[in-house]
């Protein structure tokens, strides 16, 4: 039976570095309500529905996102880990899961190991902290997740921790790491770790995992490999001219994808000599991270396209045969100022959790 873990990132409360980087009581929920429509059509901005625009430090809420994953058949969330060098960031909704056991909800980490810049996306053009990476911070970044770990709700895979790597290619020794790592865990106990590489960028899809101590990878979507040229999926003409769009104006600025078209593009996609976990998501517009320009929109996405993007991964049983385990991940639970996210809105409500249960029930019922 397929498991679905959904990305969860953690950043819904005030921390002292985002204060001091985008003013006092920053969350991305500023971003989120102030987002603006480019083009006719365009969905912006994406208001919150049932949760309204949380605070992660209050339990209740906590709770509330599980029981709404659960009835819609979502088995566990990938919590976004931030670590610099012995600081971490964001990191107070997990800790308090952790420490309270409450909420009782399967749950594993991704090290997000990019630098956080004013771009929201890694890169240096305005680095405000820098990921930095030795063997001693190996052992002392191990240190801090064994609690995790041990965690009884922690998910593993063959009785071993499931760790996720955002950014693998940006380790100095990635062997040196993934076996360090490893030979901590037997020493503390543990059967060992499930490493996976997360293919999130181009850089990351241009290395197989095996070779660098890994067990697998994760297909991360959207898949930017085969969006660099507009041409593959952008909007065709007929559709820019019923949006009153040109080549120009907007287009100079940001990138328009169909999001049927982008589906389409992934699913048509050779298959991968290598242990590799299918993701899909359910849509993609970074307009309201990207107010100057530069945003990358999936265009048209609605419930029932994002359910047949469901229901194609879930019945192709070859992307399946190499894993240990069944698993489709969800990018993403709540990635709201990306415009990807399960939690309601406004003008969708419940539908695209309820197309996540329908083609998760269906893939579960014998025939």
């Amino acid at each position: 039976m397929t498991s679905c873990i959904a990305f969860f990132l953690p950043q819904y409360h005030p921390i002292p570095e985002n204060d001091a980087w985008w003013g006092n009581g920053f969350t991305e929920w500023r971003n989120v309500t102030q987002a603006k429509p480019l083009f006719r059509g365009h969905y912006q901005p994406h208001l919150a529905a049932d949760l309204g625009y949380y605070d992660l430090r209050v339990s209740e809420v906590r709770q509330k996102q599980v029981d709404l994953a659960r009835n819609y058949g979502i088995d566990g969330f990938c919590y976004y880990h931030y670590w610099f060098s012995g600081r971490q960031l964001l990191e107070r909704p997990v800790t308090d899961v952790l420490l309270t056991g409450k909420p009782d909800f399967p749950f594993c980490l991704c090290w997000a190991n990019e630098n956080w810049t004013r771009r929201w996306d890694g890169r240096d053009d305005e680095v405000l902290i820098q990921a930095e990476y030795s063997a001693s911070d190996d052992v002392s970044h191990f240190s801090s997740l064994l609690p995790y770990f041990r965690d009884p709700r922690y998910i593993r895979i063959d009785d071993k921790p499931l760790f996720l790597i955002y950014r693998a290619s940006q380790l100095p020794d990635p062997l040196g790491t993934t076996n360090s790592w490893r030979d901590l865990a037997v020493q503390s106990g543990l059967s060992g770790l499930y490493l996976v590489k997360v293919e999130s960028f181009p850089s990351e899809r241009s290395r197989e995992p095996l070779g660098d101590g890994f067990d697998a990878a994760l297909d991360f979507q959207p898949d930017w490999s085969v969006l660099t040229n507009p041409r593959r999926a952008s909007l065709p003409s007929r559709i820019l001219n019923k949006l009153g769009l040109s080549r120009q104006g907007v287009f100079s600025k940001n990138r328009v994808f169909s999001y049927l078209d982008v589906v389409e593009t992934m699913l048509s996609r050779p298959s991968v000599s290598y242990p590799r976990f299918p993701c899909i998501s359910p849509s993609w517009d970074n307009t309201a991270r990207r107010r100057n320009g530069g945003a990358t929109i999936l265009h048209g996405s609605t419930p029932s396209h994002y359910g047949y993007w469901l229901r194609k991964v879930l019945s192709d049983k070859n992307l399946f045969t190499e894993l240990p385990e069944p698993i489709i991940f969800v990018n993403a639970w709540n990635e709201w100022a990306e415009g990807s996210h399960l939690e309601p809105d406004a003008r969708w409500g419940h539908q695209y959790l309820q197309q996540t249960r329908d083609e998760l029930y269906r893939s579960r019922t014998p025939i």
